[in-house]
């Protein structure tokens, strides 16, 4: 096998990195954080998937076999993209599936616009006979890119965008940033609501056997590569050490 690529707009996606690295400590990645391009949940359909197409192309000439799509907005098109010879898969069908086996009595979702108006969600729980509350959480990934793990405005947003779903069961985090605050997330829903990350299942879901692709993991962005090591410090208490700045796709 060769390298297993995470795409996400930014540091989302670390989250995957992280639980992949647990479960398959020597596998080997390269992760592509597109802050420099327009967030994804604010393209349109058609240029998020010229977009990722773009990127697609871009890990698979550096030796990427396989791509996980660790941003819920951008999985919204997985099913339309021109992979190639790549395995590419995305968040949302085995995060549907995790939460349908846990059986949910009141199930709450968090997301950015994209993924909650696109109705991805809703139906495929509604095939599964669960109903669901969803509520936008836009500001929420973009406090958190912008290294903001625990300001009065966060909280701020977090207790306004949680209070309808304060009651619920489960909630599910449709959005791989929020996990990284995911306990700043619980001061605002009542003790018994259990938060849903998604990342195990995702990971699950990817091929991972031996590694045959030597090297280390490769951390590049669209961005500006300081910023990103600074926010993912600040979410997720990692060091990533450098990561490259890429010019053009």
């Amino acid at each position: 096998m060769g390298r297993i690529g995470i795409i996400d707009w930014g540091i989302g996606g670390i989250g995957i990195y992280r639980r992949l690295k647990e479960r398959s400590p020597l596998a080997v990645v390269t992760y592509f954080s597109d802050t420099g391009f327009t967030p994804y949940g604010k393209t349109t359909r058609r240029e998020l998937i010229s977009r990722l197409n773009g990127v697609l192309r871009f890990l698979e000439d550096r030796s990427v076999t396989q791509v996980c799509i660790g941003c819920n907005a951008a999985s919204t098109v997985v099913d339309e993209l021109h992979n190639g010879a790549l395995e590419v898969s995305g968040v949302i069908a085995p995060a549907i599936e995790f939460v349908a086996k846990q059986r949910p009595t009141r199930l709450g979702l968090i997301g950015g616009r994209r993924t909650v108006v696109s109705g991805v969600y809703r139906r495929g729980f509604a095939a599964r006979n669960i109903s669901l509350k969803q509520r936008v959480a836009q500001p929420l990934s973009g406090l958190i890119e912008s290294g903001d793990a625990d300001s009065t405005i966060l909280h701020r947003e977090a207790k306004h965008i949680l209070a309808p779903l304060k009651n619920c069961s489960h909630i599910l985090l449709a959005c791989t940033h929020y996990p990284a605050i995911s306990g700043l997330l619980a001061n605002y829903v009542s003790p018994q609501t259990k938060f849903i990350d998604p990342a195990d299942a995702v990971v699950r879901k990817l091929r991972i056997g031996k590694q045959n692709e030597p090297g280390r993991d490769i951390f590049l962005t669209s961005g500006n590569s300081d910023n990103m090591l600074l926010a993912t410090k600040a979410a997720w208490n990692i060091d990533l050490r450098s990561a490259k700045h890429v010019e053009r796709i």
